[in-house]
């Protein structure tokens, strides 16, 4: 699970794109009890979600028809114009230039072979997220995508990402971890659309996780807010109880109540 221990290749920011950042409030605040508070009057509506005062996303409305509603992963990079040209090379596409944001140091957002979208941070100040791995917050993300080998071989090239197999119902699960972590330093995993009735056609994205200690409550108060449930609670054996959910304009995330760790 994640830590807020961010070394480089690791999620350490995460965003909301959305054309009703009003209502995006409205909704996750009745999900997960956040608020949001405004970087400031140059920051073009763009701001911070927090839980009891801490930082757990970022927050950005888009002019309507600009983009696709969406949460964008960002992963840690000590030189994000260097992780720029290195996915130029490796058949990736820059989608946002390298720049800086004010209160989320200097970014880009990029996008793999397979077209998902994902952002890379240097670190500024704040170094990334106040909190992550708790309930409401951060846990876990996850890339869906039409090309498991070679969306792996991409990140390892560009993120230095090391992969690791795990037995899953229905096959292998392919698990991330940051460079010379191991696999105590997994943050996340990569599936295929292979027997995914949920994501058939649905294309390759970064799919974000947020703990919560219920998610049958939690997927039941996304519906009642004009929210989706894009795949019912479920229980999966030797990970926790999960659900993928969207918010009313669309922003895929999923929640997941962790099974407690062994020994």
């Amino acid at each position: 699970m994640l830590t807020t221990a961010f070394v480089p290749g690791s999620p350490n920011w995460i965003d909301l794109g959305t054309p009703d950042l009003d209502g995006a409030t409205a909704f996750y605040g009745g999900l997960f009890g956040w608020r949001f508070r405004s970087a400031g009057p140059d920051a073009g509506g763009s701001g911070f979600f927090t839980s009891g005062g801490r930082t757990v996303a970022g927050g950005t409305e888009l002019p309507a028809g600009a983009a696709p509603p969406s949460w964008t992963v960002y992963f840690r990079s000590d030189d994000v114009d260097a992780t720029a040209r290195a996915v130029r090379k490796t058949r990736g596409r820059v989608v946002v230039e390298p720049g800086d944001v004010t209160g989320k140091g200097r970014t880009a957002v990029l996008a793999d072979p397979m077209r998902a979208p994902f952002g890379v941070r240097q670190p500024g100040t704040p170094a990334g997220l106040d909190v992550a791995g708790e309930d409401g917050a951060l846990c876990w993300v996850e890339l869906h995508t039409t090309d498991v080998a070679g969306a792996a071989g991409f990140y390892h090239s560009v993120l230095g990402w090391e992969t690791s197999s795990v037995a899953f119902p229905g096959g292998r699960y392919t698990c991330v971890n940051p460079a010379g972590a191991g696999e105590e330093g997994t943050f996340g995993g990569v599936v295929g659309p292979v027997g995914d009735p949920v994501e058939a056609g649905g294309g390759s994205y970064w799919l974000p996780y947020f703990a919560v200690a219920d998610v049958d409550a939690v997927a039941g108060r996304a519906r009642e807010r004009g929210g989706a449930v894009r795949l019912e609670p479920t229980d999966v054996a030797g990970v926790g109880r999960t659900a993928r959910l969207a918010d009313p304009c669309g922003a895929r995330f999923a929640v997941l109540r962790p099974d407690p760790v062994q020994g």
